[in-house]
């Protein structure tokens, strides 16, 4: 069976060059379905130029949002000291107008000292900076406390006898931990 049916589909080397060729080959291809295939081309040829469309649009959102969060977090870098700074203001403002006293007693030197030093904490506590200053006989913790020393003392084994030096946190984030001396283990 060496002959070909025209039912049977041409090889790629006899490829047809025009719309006429394939329709003078397949006599049972009608115009309409020509027509209908042409229509379904057309549209999904303008189906694929909207979807090209919303991909780059969609990029381009994609694009601006980011370049937009970049800015925003530039921003926030540049000025996440401010609201800190601002607390500031009057601690620096009480200090100058305690050394602008000539003539001020000891007594007073204190009191303005003391209540400098209010203003200070309030300002720290205001931006989250927090003082680690355990009690005697809290049970040490490595992630707040530093022991500087271990003495024997009646306390439990591993608990703070005495604060060397406070520690500080800002947002539950230790920034210097409290230094301690706690009890040898018995």
């Amino acid at each position: 069976m060496s002959d070909t049916t025209p039912s049977e589909p041409k090889p790629a080397a006899e490829a047809f060059h025009s719309t006429e060729e394939m329709l003078a080959s397949h006599p049972g291809l009608e115009v309409d379905s020509l027509s209908k295939t042409q229509t379904e081309l057309a549209t999904l040829q303008a189906k694929s130029a909207e979807l090209a469309d919303q991909y780059l649009r969609a990029k381009a959102d994609a694009e601006n949002a980011r370049r937009r969060a970049d800015d925003e977090i530039s921003k926030a870098r540049k000025f996440a000291v401010e609201n800190f700074a601002d607390s500031m203001l009057p601690v620096v403002d009480s200090l100058e107008a305690g050394l602008l006293l000539k003539e001020a007693s000891p007594e007073q030197i204190r009191e303005g000292a003391e209540a400098t030093l209010r203003q200070l904490i309030a300002a720290l506590e205001r931006n989250k900076v927090i003082a680690i200053n355990p009690v005697a006989g809290t049970r040490f913790d490595p992630h707040q406390h530093q022991a500087i020393s271990v003495v024997p003392a009646e306390l439990e084994a591993n608990s703070v006898v005495s604060v060397l030096q406070k520690g500080y946190s800002i947002a539950e984030r230790v920034l210097r931990p409290a230094l301690v001396t706690v009890t040898a283990a018995k």
